[in-house]
């Protein structure tokens, strides 16, 4: 039998071994090669998710944190309404600025034929018509001003010059909004003024002085009404726009900040500040937005005015923590 030389099999055995080990050791070390979105991103002692940026990423990007300035906030209703279109308006104003003339013309006419009729240069019977139409005119000027009255709130009659009044409605100059409290909601007295947000611009609000209470409910709400007068006309103010309504109400005042409106972002539904907790250190922090203000959003409780917020860049960290892969937990808010 022919025997076959065992050094050379062992030899080809071995370097295939260390082949084979070579192979797996380079396999294991890319599988275990971080991915570089993942290493500036981990989790705090308290569960939040950090995520990491150096001195040149900061500045490369543009990155910019600001304390947010202390505020106060009055109490507010939140209520519903809408722009009211001053047409209507100023054609019973008409009606009635016409009926006031009418009146003035055939009261003289009646005190004219009265004069006469004292001096036998009147019939009485041309006394009698003269009076019933002066009558008459006066009936309609009262009926027309009931009818404003009722529609439209006695603050119009009670101006110094209420046709001026309504003529500044028609022309731009003020506007008369609307709003309604929700069922259940009454106040003891007037309000002094309100915040109005149009639907069309949500991000930004108009302070109206309160004008009158509404001399009807909305069969709709079925809460108390109140119309508020802005000066000038915003563009998203125009006839009918709906508005959203913060009616002011005495009470104590909230303590917060003011967040810039570039500081927020939305994900998933909610909205959101990044805060910056350390020289490369940033956190996410979920922030109400109930309150919009003239530069921004007050918020009451979340952040301080010592917190440092992301007011420039705030996406970018934003996609940075995204692409770590499920916030490293597996899901996402």
């Amino acid at each position: 039998m022919k025997l076959i030389p065992i050094y050379p099999l062992l030899l080809t055995g071995l370097i295939s071994a260390l082949l084979g080990a070579c192979s797996k050791s380079g396999g294991e070390n890319e599988t275990k090669k971080p991915n570089a979105n993942q290493s500036r991103v981990k989790r705090g002692t308290n569960g939040e998710t950090i995520v990491t940026l150096d001195a040149q990423a900061q500045e490369r990007i543009g990155l910019k944190a600001a304390n947010p300035a202390a505020a106060q906030w009055q109490p507010e209703i939140r209520g519903y309404g809408r722009v009211l279109d001053p047409a209507p308006l100023a054609a019973l104003m008409a009606d009635l600025v016409q009926a006031h003339v009418a009146t003035e013309t055939s009261q003289r006419e009646f005190e004219r034929l009265k004069t006469l009729a004292e001096q036998n240069n009147a019939s009485v019977r041309a006394l009698q018509a003269a009076e019933a139409a002066a009558k008459r005119d006066q009936v309609l000027v009262e009926s027309l001003r009931t009818k404003l009255a009722l529609g439209w709130g006695k603050a119009i009659l009670e101006r110094d010059d209420p046709p001026a009044f309504v003529r500044s409605l028609a022309n731009g100059e003020h506007t008369l909004v609307r709003v309604d409290l929700p069922a259940g909601e009454s106040l003891k007295s007037p309000p002094s003024a309100a915040r109005l947000v149009s639907v069309g611009d949500g991000e930004h609000s108009i302070t109206a002085d309160f004008f009158d209470s509404t001399p009807s409910v909305d069969p709709q709400t079925q809460g108390a009404g109140f119309l508020f007068l802005i000066a000038g006309k915003p563009s998203a103010f125009s006839p009918n726009a709906a508005v959203t309504g913060y009616v002011k109400v005495p009470g104590d005042s909230l303590n917060g900040v003011t967040v810039s409106r570039d500081a927020v972002i939305r994900y998933e539904g909610k909205t959101w500040v990044y805060l910056q907790t350390g020289d490369n250190e940033f956190t996410r922090r979920e922030v109400p937005l109930d309150y919009p203000a003239e530069n921004g959003w007050f918020v009451p409780s979340g952040v301080t005015g010592k917190d440092r917020v992301i007011v420039d860049g705030v996406q970018t960290i934003l996609s940075t923590e995204l692409s770590s892969g499920g916030f490293l937990s597996g899901e996402r808010e």
